[in-house]
């Protein structure tokens, strides 16, 4: 007999978002995606001037406003053929690594690990058998046994007191939670770490951008991060310095916590590794320039069919064809007027708000589909496209990864386990010291450049009169995001954001397929339907991002709330 469960809203994510399964005999056989809020930018932006669209589309959400405004800047230089200086391609990457440090390194431990990991249970733990585990997987300094006994203590004065704050509504005791307590400590200890290291790379973001969230320092055409080295309010040797040391931190502590962490954790569920599949269709796109044209990238883009790796085909440039031409959206089940599948540049954007109808419309969010296919963007699919077009980073994080997995499981593993929910986190772990690794790569690179003397930050944008039509891509923490415009006259006429949850939680389309997410939550095991802990696990494992299909609507036309802006 079915039973319908409803999780609603989901917690640990940014936005609004609903999941509904159905359930029979303990297994997920049909699932619903619901975005429950409304993204109004692409009306904010109509006439206005296309140089300041990055500036509100990082609004689009309050933690993805880095990748926003950098997909935006790439839109409009796409659409007037304009090409920036290398040291603002370089600094650019600098901010793009940093964000996605942050980002991974608070999505594992601070938003997902606790569907994995039994806070509670810790307190049962030996620290010295902890340190012990800790030792065999890699040399972290922080991972004394001394140490861990510390961070015990004062997980015991937190439950003893009942200010468990954050841990104190997790599903501690569920069945399906299976780590032996020196695990539990283990990961309970690198999570207290964790919050410093992502402040760290978030400091990168903020010496670069001025400011996080919201950066203020790009511009159509560049930078605005003026190059002096004798001058203290300049981009200088100090801060370069400053940034290359905190970048050090950070790799450090992804490459010898972050990854072996994942990794472990993921050989204790070994089940996992054969739920939350969905979707085998893959879309990433390249990033990390090298140059001012954008032909040449560090991270390799293109798209993977089925599964089959050997069906990659590259996507090569920040102008190519194969990208611009199969991106479209449906909006057969979301709450807009019509009933059309369209490319980006030509959609409209009105909404009309029906009741929630699982065989209607049931969400605010599009479902983007590429040469009419659904795809799963992010990580797994960045790691995938990698490794399949001989990407040498990939490879070899890929290859350290396993061999850690398999150390802790005692077996095999092959490459086909990371199409899973526990993929999903390990790919993510190995793009985040791909990342690390890069971002210094590219430190070197700006150095060496503007040690030969060149400062160029900056090219002048034109508007010519009538119009022209650009799109910006950018490989973010979450997938795929990329921005449409049609600029007339210099102003903007049309503005579209295909967002990487949008690609994942997007619902059934014309012909009823499902987005990733529902496709990925079919299969999966429910062993207490009022404490559906799996459900949480492959959607976490996507790590959703609602707010960037954010606006307040009422659908009663009601005035919820003012704000003045000083």
């Amino acid at each position: 007999m079915s039973q319908r469960i409803v999780v609603d809203p989901v917690t640990r994510i940014e936005g609004h978002l609903r999941i509904d399964v159905e359930v029979d005999g303990g297994r997920v056989t049909r699932a619903w995606s619901s975005g429950q809020m409304w993204r109004g930018i692409e009306l904010i932006l109509e006439g206005r001037d296309p140089r300041e669209a990055w500036l509100f589309t990082q609004r689009i959400c309050g933690v993805c406003t880095t990748v926003h405004a950098i997909t935006s800047v790439r839109a409009v230089e796409n659409a007037l053929g304009l090409e920036v200086p290398l040291n603002a391609q370089l600094i650019r990457n600098l901010l793009i690594m940093a964000h996605m440090l942050h980002d991974h390194i608070v999505h594992f431990y601070h938003l997902s690990a606790l569907d994995w990991v039994d806070v509670t249970s810790a307190l049962k733990a030996s620290p010295r058998r902890a340190a012990s585990i800790a030792e065999g997987l890699s040399d972290w300094p922080g991972n004394g046994w001394r140490k861990l006994a510390a961070v015990q203590e004062r997980l015991r004065g937190f439950v003893e007191a009942g200010q468990l704050g954050i841990f104190a509504n997790g599903y501690w005791g569920h069945p399906a939670m299976k780590l032996p307590p020196e695990v539990n400590l283990l990961a309970v200890a690198h999570y207290l770490d964790a919050l410093d290291y992502q402040r760290k790379a978030n400091q990168v973001v903020a010496v670069l951008g001025s400011k996080t969230p919201n950066i203020q320092n790009l511009a159509v055409g560049g930078v605005a991060n003026a190059i002096n080295l004798d001058n203290q309010a300049t981009l200088n040797m100090e801060k370069l310095y400053r940034i290359r040391s905190l970048l050090e931190e950070v790799r450090d502590f992804v490459e010898k916590v972050y990854l072996p962490d994942v990794c472990a954790i993921g050989a204790m569920y070994p089940e996992w590794f054969g739920y939350g599949a969905g979707v085998t269709n893959y879309l990433a796109v390249p990033d990390l320039p090298r140059d001012a044209r954008g032909a040449e990238f560090d991270l390799p883009g293109g798209t993977i069919v089925d599964g089959d790796l050997g069906t990659v085909r590259e996507i090569k440039s920040f102008d190519d064809e194969y990208f611009r031409k199969n991106v479209a959206e449906c909006i057969a089940h979301s709450w807009y007027d019509g009933n059309w599948t369209r490319h980006p540049w030509e959609e409209e954007t009105v909404p009309r708000y029906t009741d929630y109808d699982p065989e209607d419309r049931y969400s605010w969010v599009k479902a983007p589909r590429f040469g009419d296919r659904p795809m799963q963007v992010g990580p797994l699919a960045q790691v995938l496209v990698g490794y399949a077009t001989g990407h040498e980073p990939t490879r070899r994080w890929v290859g350290r990864a396993m061999e850690l997995a398999q150390a802790v499981a005692g077996t095999k593993l092959g490459l086909e386990v990371l199409h899973s929910t526990l993929g999903r986190h390990v790919a993510r772990a190995v793009r985040a010291c791909i990342g690390a690794e890069t971002a210094l790569a590219h430190w070197d690179l700006l150095v060496r450049n503007i040690a030969s003397g060149d400062v160029a930050i900056y090219n002048r944008p034109e508007f010519p009169p009538g119009e022209q039509r650009g799109f910006g891509f950018h490989e973010a923490p979450r997938g795929t995001l990329s921005h449409w415009i049609v600029i007339r006259d210099g102003r903007i006429a049309n503005y579209q954001a295909v967002v990487p949850s949008t690609w994942n939680a997007g619902p059934r389309d014309a012909d009823d397929r499902p987005g990733p997410y529902e496709a990925s939550l079919v299969g999966n095991p429910i062993a207490d339907p009022e404490r559906p802990l799996e459900v949480l696990r492959t959607i976490h494992s996507f790590d959703p991002c609602l707010a960037c299909a954010i606006h307040t609507h009422d659908a009663t036309g009601r005035r919820r709330a003012t704000v003045r802006v000083l």
